[in-house]
């Protein structure tokens, strides 16, 4: 099983080059749907790395493959200008789902 990366920086993609993993830079909507099609028959991929800019600013193409396909598993990465979330995103969430204020 193998990962790939999907970024919309070079520095992201060539870092995890480093680590062994292979990917592309991608900006317009044309080359990420192409991309996800060549991605989704290649069998041996098993996880796909998507920095959070680029997952955002596509989210309609992310969310119906995150929807219509079990495999490969699609994982959100911060890029190196850091996450689009909120400092406290995971207690904002806690207290969302749960009701309590923690």
């Amino acid at each position: 099983m193998q990962m790939y990366v999907i970024s919309d920086n070079v520095d992201t993609c060539t870092g995890m080059r480093l680590a062994g993993i292979d990917g592309i830079v991608i900006h317009e909507r044309e080359a990420l749907k192409e991309e996800f099609d060549e991605l989704l028959k290649n069998k041996d991929i098993g996880i796909i790395l998507i920095t959070e800019k680029l997952s955002h600013d596509f989210s309609d193409i992310v969310n119906s493959i995150k929807l219509s396909c079990q495999t490969p598993l699609i994982v959100e990465i911060p890029d190196r200008h850091g996450t689009g979330r909120k400092a406290d995103f995971i207690t904002a969430y806690v207290n969302e789902a749960i009701g309590l204020k923690l």
